[in-house]
């Protein structure tokens, strides 16, 4: 079965992406976010290397295992610039 999670992109995550949400598969953060990144473009993993990653409300690994019911948040730095 494929794992199908919510991905939320803020601030200059969802500049770079051009949506503020998408479905995603992937088994891992990870795989939310290299999917993400194959789906939207170069610059949003740019974004990505600077950005903290919530499931669910909370911080989590790359390496957390996500199911069908998690929201992945990408959330970048609040002040600064890429």
């Amino acid at each position: 079965m494929r794992t199908v999670a919510v991905i939320r992109f803020f601030a200059q995550a969802r500049e770079a992406a051009g949506v503020g949400q998408a479905e995603i598969a992937g088994a891992t953060v990870a795989d939310v976010l290299d999917n993400a990144v194959i789906a939207f473009g170069e610059g949003l993993q740019r974004v990505i290397a600077m950005s903290k990653v919530w499931v669910n409300g909370e911080e989590v690994p790359r390496d957390h295992l996500v199911s069908d019911k998690d929201e992945v948040a990408v959330l970048p730095p609040v002040s600064g610039g890429i």
